[in-house]
């Protein structure tokens, strides 16, 4: 597969991460994506693009809220003015508003909570809708013990509910830091320990999110949140 096909759409960066868009661009390329979603919270936005000449920075945005009644008017706010909006879960109503609203790409963080407020209804949901459940790997990268298992258990679960159903299904880093970053080789196999197949993780770091990216800018006839960007060796976090 060539390098050019791997995007991981939801990272965070400074005020909402602790590095800068010129870090995460440096070593998402020198991992060997060709584009990564910059998905900041909506009250935490970067400052200013980031620059280098061989990755894309796909503008996005991550809606939390907590009550979910305010969610459908944050969609609609922010959904011309990015390429990827991504709604935080958890919750089964914030899941379900999320799922049943077409101007959602993903839904992430379903991995919270003792019940992940994802089921058979909401799956139907996200497959008519296109809405995309993403599989966030700083659950089991950063967690530990009980909490781990708890992810994982989670992600089989959602994983069996994205093949019934026919869901589309995305994996991310959810990265708060450059060296919260992975490989997309580590990324595939680390989608093994909760039962994805190699060609099933090979389409949730290429194909479907890359299709993701190319439906939004189907019907405007200038790409948002595509940046000609420069390199700056000096900031490659490593």
């Amino acid at each position: 597969m060539r390098r050019s096909d791997y995007y991981d759409l939801n990272v965070h960066v400074l005020p909402d991460g602790s590095s800068s868009v010129n870090q995460m661009l440096s070593v998402a390329n020198h991992l060997g994506y060709s584009g990564i979603g910059v998905t900041n919270h909506i009250d935490k936005q970067p400052p200013s693009d980031g620059s280098h000449e061989d990755i894309e920075q796909i503008q996005g945005v991550e809606i939390k809220v907590r009550n979910s009644s305010k969610l459908h008017g944050l969609v609609g706010k922010f959904r011309k003015k990015v390429d990827v909006l991504v709604v935080h879960g958890g919750s089964e109503s914030i899941n379900r508003s999320a799922v049943e609203n077409s101007n959602v790409d993903v839904l992430t963080n379903l991995h919270t909570g003792r019940d992940n407020g994802f089921n058979h209804v909401l799956a139907k949901s996200a497959h008519d809708n296109e809405v995309a459940i993403a599989f966030n790997f700083d659950a089991i990268i950063k967690q530990r013990g009980g909490r781990r298992v708890h992810a994982l258990g989670h992600f089989r679960k959602n994983l069996q509910l994205a093949r019934k159903y026919n869901v589309p299904t995305i994996l991310t880093s959810n990265a708060m830091s450059c060296y919260d970053m992975r490989a997309p080789r580590e990324m595939i196999a680390l989608a093994g320990l909760f039962g994805m197949e190699a060609d099933e993780a090979n389409a949730a770091l290429s194909t479907i999110p890359e299709g993701i990216i190319k439906r939004n800018r189907r019907n405007t006839s200038t790409p948002q949140g595509v940046r000609i960007i420069q390199y700056n060796s000096q900031e490659l976090c490593l």
